[in-house]
């Protein structure tokens, strides 16, 4: 009889096989930015023509007979696979050669048979599609190894989505693919299981950081024999995309650990909660689940230890409160996503009322990891109470917008000028003296600035100057950008999406909104800024779960790190960024007005005077601000209007 050691060990010897004789393989970024951008199209496209240039290629492995398919008529072949997010996705669609070490960026269709002919018949670059680094006297960086963005990350969580084809399930296990899960259900007892999670000091990436072990002994204690383990998958901060790329690139990864979490409490099912807004990435998993399944890897008699687990895909309908526990919870129980107190917890009662574990994707995704390596092994990266490695989506005005994994304690100076290039202005030229802030935790976070750079990211630091991890979006913003605006956006966002249950955060968050919008319009007072701070941590203290208690985070940290703008706009009268259109003063600059009276003879008020040939003048208290003057004029002379 088979035992599952030599099962999984038959499995990679099955994907090794079928990659016998494979000398080259091609892989196209298919995660959700490259696939927007053509990648599948591109896909299709480079297969047809390698096929017509007489290159025996598979894109499908045959796992029956171990052979390359029967079109093949030589030795050696060519593999052309999909990845998942590579997280450059700045430059997507992305295209790496293996062994090569070769990545093009920005491939599009009409780049196909030059890189069928020049690199995949002839072995030769194409230097026009490498990546130019800017800051190094514009060097062509040949592949990932030679990129910036690429060497300062450390990318653990990360790295298997760029390089596995997501859905097979032969090539994770070839790559000690739930190896882990069989030392958890064979050789650890559930005890143990915790125990090496707590030494670990993993800590959950979801936002709220609490110990991942400590989580899952609570649940262990609890005595019902019937217990459930969830994956977080409802992400929905503006700018995040880490759960959604991890599980659209490395599916398996989430699975595994959402086993070794049921080993650990003694669960015998398991639910995955992912935004209906994920197409790619409900595909991805339920392919995956179906695999899992399909092998024995999941189901009544999990590596033959006669303990079942199973587990759910549910899609939810994108309320961004069903990222909060108990919201979650009650929509997989087909109620309303709404927040319930606490305690009991989730731990002692959960899903309906039974013991509930509940790990955001990224912190599931860790968890072989940490079972392979061990816990030492994993805590030597990261800080000493925020061990291993957050995932970011880096976003806004710098040079590389992505996907980056980096160790807690990395600085934003590090992440935002080393990894991402650097600040650009208006007009894509960099311009790192345009920094003026980076919002990092989404709506649950806040605004840091330029006297923040050097701070050690993790969840204790972070906290103590008013921010927080959140799930890992990072907004850069350059002196272009009005912070009480960016303020808005999250408070709208966040007023948008409150459950309604509790007065404060149904109400605190209205009233936030509206006495911003009072200040943008020019109608703040000192009045206005008193009640806004009043009911901001009114509504911080008093509401029942975390979208309430951090949905004024935004406009606190405002408030704190940037009062000159906040004072500008109220006792001024003035936007330093030109950005707020009721408070910017009507003018027309001399020394680009031509005098051609277009705008004079377009003005419905009749605001606007002057002499043909000479420069013009607007009258501000006529101005009713309608932009006809600004339509029209050819010479960009019109400002503030």
């Amino acid at each position: 009889m088979t035992t599952p050691k030599e099962f999984l060990t038959a499995c990679t010897n099955k994907f090794n096989n079928a990659m016998k004789n494979s000398n080259r393989r091609v892989v196209i970024c298919a995660g959700t930015g490259c696939v927007a951008n053509g990648s599948l199209e591109l896909f299709h496209a480079l297969e047809r023509k390698i096929k017509e240039s007489g290159i025996d290629i598979q894109t499908q492995l045959n796992y029956e007979d171990n052979q390359p398919d029967k079109n093949s008529s030589s030795v050696d072949w060519l593999r052309l696979s999909k990845s998942g997010c590579q997280g450059f996705c700045q430059m997507g669609p992305l295209l790496s050669i293996e062994p090569d070490k070769i990545l093009y960026t920005k491939v599009k269709l009409e780049d196909v048979d030059e890189i069928v002919e020049t690199t995949i018949k002839g072995k030769k670059i194409i230097e026009r599609l490498l990546y130019v680094d800017r800051h190094d006297n514009n060097r062509k960086c040949q592949g990932q190894h030679e990129i910036p963005f690429y060497q300062k990350q450390t990318r653990l969580t990360l790295k298997p989505c760029g390089v596995f084809e997501p859905e097979d399930v032969y090539e994770y296990i070839a790559n000690r693919g739930y190896e882990a899960a069989l030392t958890a259900w064979t050789d650890m007892t559930p005890d143990s299981v915790c125990g090496e999670l707590v030494e670990s000091g993993l800590r959950g990436r979801g936002g709220g950081g609490f110990p991942t072990g400590k989580k899952w002994q609570f649940a262990t204690k609890e005595k019902n024999p019937t217990k459930y383990v969830i994956c977080n998958a409802d992400e929905g901060d503006p700018g995040a995309f880490m759960d959604r790329s991890v599980m659209e690139g490395n599916p398996h990864s989430v699975i595994e650990g959402m086993m070794i979490a049921a080993r650990g409490i003694g669960a015998t099912a398991g639910y995955i909660y992912v935004r209906l807004e994920y197409p790619l990435a409900v595909q991805r998993v339920r392919r995956a689940v179906a695999d899992a399944e399909k092998l024995g890897i999941l189901g009544d008699d999990v590596f033959g230890t006669g303990k079942p687990f199973r587990i759910h895909v549910m899609e939810g309908a994108g309320a961004f409160v069903c990222g909060e526990e108990t919201a979650l919870i009650a929509s997989i129980e087909g109620d309303r996503g709404m927040p319930r107190p606490k305690p009991p917890f989730p731990a002692q009662s959960g899903l309906w009322g039974k013991p509930t574990v509940i790990n955001n994707v990224e912190t599931l995704a860790a968890v072989p990891y940490i079972i392979l390596n061990g816990a030492k092994n994993y805590r030597k990266v990261g800080t000493e109470n925020s061990s291993g490695t957050k995932t970011f989506a880096l976003t806004g005005h710098v040079v590389n917008t992505g996907l980056i994994e980096v160790p807690f304690g990395t600085t934003l100076r590090e992440i935002i000028f080393d990894i991402g290039g650097g600040v650009i202005d208006k007009n894509g030229n960099i311009s790192n003296d345009n920094f003026k802030a980076v919002q990092i935790g989404g709506p649950s976070g806040g605004c840091l600035t330029e006297q923040h750079l050097d701070l050690p990211l993790d969840f204790d630091s972070l906290r103590g100057v008013g921010a927080m991890v959140g799930s890992g979006g990072l907004v850069v913003m350059n002196k272009s950008t009005c912070m009480i605006q960016m303020a808005r956006f999250f408070m709208q966002f966040t007023q948008n999406e409150s459950c309604g249950k509790c007065l404060l955060c149904r109400d605190g968050t209205r009233q936030m909104l509206a006495l911003l919008d009072d200040i943008i319009a020019g109608n703040g007072t000192q009045e206005t800024l008193d009640v806004l701070g009043q009911v901001a941590r009114t509504v911080s203290k008093g509401s029942l779960c975390a979208l309430g208690k951090t949905a004024p985070n935004p406009v606190l940290s405002t408030m704190r790190n940037f009062r000159d703008e906040l004072y500008s706009h109220v006792f001024q009268k003035r936007c330093p960024a030109s950005q707020c259109k009721e408070l910017a003063k009507p003018e027309i600059l001399a020394d680009r007005c031509k005098g051609c009276m277009a705008c004079a003879k377009k003005c419905p008020v009749g605001a606007i005077s002057g002499e043909r040939r000479s420069p013009h003048i607007i009258d501000a208290e006529k101005c009713i601000k309608c932009g006809e003057c600004t339509k029209t004029c050819k010479f960009n002379a019109v400002v503030g209007v």
